[in-house]
């Protein structure tokens, strides 16, 4: 287990909602360097000074949190419950930094599509200037000559209004940043022109770690942007990819003569003008549904039609009846297993292609994670990189069953 902080999900995730819980920018993770003494009661303290409101009822920690520091309910805990509050003036960004006029000036030099540069600079500054007001906040930090993992900070959503502005400038929050993440959280950060509050969103027993959350994060995405995953089956938006030119190879080897192929090929190229598939491009499947349901649903459809049908489809430019096609583009595990036959069959082979393409099967990675010697000896990177894999051979094998 880890913690999760970072970017925007990456492709084939839905969009994300106003309201949802605000996805971070990038990440760090506040642990302090080995043989150090716990810089946490000076942070305490610090907190205090800057206006940081910490509920009585919890408590910041090492023990009994996933990783390193965490926060646990000191008591029994009920849903809507803050936990903490922190006023804008201890958030950590280019408008409060002391070099703030400095990075205005340079505001033009420091565009970037991130967004991070200013935020980047006052943190390089803030944590080099023996007098910066965040000096306690930087002592959780690790020894960055030891650092393993990125960078973390939030970035507050837009309101519906502001779309067009473009994003906000990211941010560093205290304390909000301590708290780990899972799929299944228990909290969320909410915000407000005076500060922002971290609120419980269920009962929180008394003991039990309080989970953050960023919003629907698969394990690769964690591991490629902050160095770790959540064990099988602790991550509930865990997905699993076939890349689109895989179930073009499916479908080619199905085919029974060149003439056969070629209809493929063209079937395929016409995909590719619709904009519904792509040689670099993936069919992304969760644990409940296909994420990229249109896309899959239509690919499987002209893959499997004969010559007339995709005559007839072409003639009409790919347009169906609305009826016909919000029924196709639905592609829930109840309607994958109501499949026509072809399209499963298409789709069972792709699966069958997709396994091909890992290093070990299934049975071979559940025995290494229950093997706890041969576990602990992998690296911590081989580790988080297996369960990586075994989340998305479960995902692969459960679309098996369902197309069988």
């Amino acid at each position: 287990m880890g913690r999760s902080r970072g970017l925007p999900p990456l492709g084939g995730l839905r969009e994300r909602r106003h309201g949802s819980p605000p996805l971070p920018s990038l990440c760090f993770h506040p642990q302090a360097a080995a043989g150090s003494a716990d810089p946490l009661p000076g942070f305490v303290a610090w907190c205090g000074r800057a206006g940081v409101e910490l509920s009585p009822k919890v408590r910041l920690s090492r023990a009994g949190a996933v990783a390193g520091y965490g926060m646990l309910a000191a008591q029994e805990l009920e849903a809507g419950e803050v936990l903490v509050t922190v006023p804008r003036r201890a958030l950590l960004s280019q408008h409060t930094s002391s070099i703030h006029t400095l990075l205005e000036e340079a505001q033009e030099s420091l565009q970037s599509q991130s967004g991070w540069v200013p935020l980047l600079l006052a943190l390089l500054h803030e944590y080099t200037a023996s007098n910066s007001q965040w000096k306690p906040y930087f002592s959780l930090w690790q020894d960055f000559k030891s650092l393993d993992h990125p960078m973390f900070c939030f970035q507050e959503p837009l309101e519906e209004e502001d779309d067009e502005k473009g994003p906000n400038p990211p941010m560093m929050v205290p304390v909000a940043d301590i708290l780990n993440h899972v799929a299944n959280h228990n909290a969320n950060l909410e915000y407000s022109p005076q500060c922002l509050r971290m609120v419980t969103t269920q009962p929180i027993s008394k003991g039990q770690e309080i989970f953050n959350t960023y919003g629907q994060m698969a394990n690769w995405q964690l591991l490629h942007m902050y160095g770790f995953a959540e064990p099988y089956p602790g991550n509930t938006n865990d997905t699993a990819d076939i890349q689109m030119v895989t179930v073009r190879k499916a479908a080619l080897q199905r085919a029974k003569s060149e003439a056969q192929q070629q209809l493929v090929l063209e079937q395929w190229d016409f995909l590719c003008q619709l904009e519904m598939v792509g040689e670099e491009g993936a069919f992304v499947l969760g644990w409940d549904e296909v994420l990229t349901e249109e896309e899959l649903s239509t690919t499987l459809k002209v893959l499997c039609m004969s010559e007339e049908e995709f005559k007839e489809y072409k003639e009409q430019d790919g347009w169906e009846d609305d009826s016909e096609e919000e029924e196709n583009s639905t592609l829930s595990n109840e309607t994958l297993s109501r499949l026509k036959t072809p399209c499963k069959q298409l789709l069972y082979d792709s699966v069958l292609l997709t396994l091909e393409s890992y290093g070990s099967d299934l049975k071979a990675e559940q025995d290494l994670l229950n093997n706890r010697e041969a576990y602990e000896k992998l690296s911590r990177r081989e580790q988080q990189a297996l369960h990586v894999r075994y989340g998305q051979k479960r995902i692969l094998h459960q679309l098996l069953e369902l197309v069988r």
